[in-house]
């Protein structure tokens, strides 16, 4: 087995190079040696190819937060894998031992040691050792590419429709930026749950696209004002639930369409972190809010299950690890319509 191995190194802002580093030792007690095959793209990414973090950051990083994988070998004392088991891995590096990560609640952990391809080496390498308890098997019959998608976009809306926005069928909801990597997945799986979708994206090809993937309603908020015809399109009544990660000007119109007693549930500042709004609107509506970070292993391991039920994810781009600059500009161009999945 070569003493080197391809990986994709972040230097500095903006500045990818794929090198040759050293390839892993065998893995050891408890491990398991992974040969990654795809790295799906996320704004995690984006976010760490501008830079942000350097501070906690050991330069070059190796890059990639969400991969698939086949184990190639396991170390002392792993029954639960064998070599040639196709894997996704959990991208953060938590203790397994705080509260809550004994409870299940792994994106709560209280001694993370950082979030992988952002804070410490990444997936975008031929070859790496995880804690067999971080690694989950990916069921018959679900493609790696695919599977690639299930540890970050797939079990992010998995924990933020229901784990915390408890989306029940037949509920309204308004899916923001719908588009997006997460975005399809949301109005997919709400309408996989019999919900009316109502989703707002920024071009009229992606609002075909939308349509086919099975929303109800598709707002070019370009062209019209998503808070009016969110009201109109609920008699006045407003959504149940509304599915925001852009933040920005639009959180308040978010606030706006959600009926009496609604859920807005978010994970991502994308059009600006810092927003302004009426308290006493949020307290007589009495409107719920839920932050979302992250997903647990159960969130990744449901996602996984509906995939192997059919439910998979819009794929917008496929590409070879020596262009994955060229997707992260892609992913900042806002063009991207589903996810973009890199192969080794």
């Amino acid at each position: 087995m070569s003493a080197t191995i391809r990986a994709l190194q972040l230097l500095g802002d903006r500045k990818l190079e794929l090198t040759e580093i050293p390839a892993p030792p065998p893995p050891g007690d408890g491990e398991v040696q992974i040969a990654t095959r795809y790295v799906a793209l996320n704004h995690l990414d984006l976010w760490g190819f501008r830079g942000m973090a350097f501070a906690k950051r050991k330069m070059p990083q190796v890059v990639g937060v969400e991969a698939s994988g086949e184990v190639t070998a396991v170390g002392q004392g792993v029954t639960a894998f064998k070599a040639g088991d196709p894997v996704v891995m959990y991208g953060a590096l938590t203790c397994g031992q705080c509260k809550a990560c004994r409870e299940g609640r792994d994106n709560l952990c209280e001694n993370v040691a950082g979030i992988m391809g952002f804070h410490v080496d990444g997936f975008a390498r031929e070859r790496l050792n995880m804690p067999a308890r971080l690694v989950i098997p990916v069921p018959q019959g679900v493609s790696l590419r695919d599977a690639a998608c299930a540890p970050i976009a797939f079990s992010t809306v998995e924990h933020m429709l229901f784990d915390n926005a408890k989306l029940q069928p037949g509920e309204t909801i308004l899916v923001q930026a719908g588009g997006s990597g997460i975005g399809t997945v949301a109005i997919k799986m709400a309408k996989a749950l019999g919900c009316t979708v109502i989703t707002t994206v920024g071009d009229d090809e992606k609002a075909a696209k939308a349509k086919a993937l099975g929303a109800d309603h598709v707002i070019n908020y370009r062209k019209e004002r998503f808070e009016t015809i969110t009201r109109k399109l609920t008699n006045k009544k407003g959504v149940d639930v509304v599915f925001e990660h852009v933040g920005g000007e639009g959180f308040n119109g978010s606030l706006l369409v959600l009926k009496r007693g609604g859920r807005l549930v978010t994970c991502g500042s994308t059009a600006g972190p810092t927003v302004t709004f009426n308290l006493m609107q949020l307290f007589q509506q009495q409107y719920k809010i839920f932050g979302s970070f992250g997903a647990s292993m159960k969130n990744i391991r449901d996602s996984l299950a509906k995939m192997a039920g059919g439910l998979l994810p819009v794929i917008d781009t496929e590409i070879g690890l020596a262009e994955l600059e060229r997707g992260i500009e892609r992913l900042e161009s806002r063009q991207v319509f589903g996810k973009i999945v890199v192969r080794f």
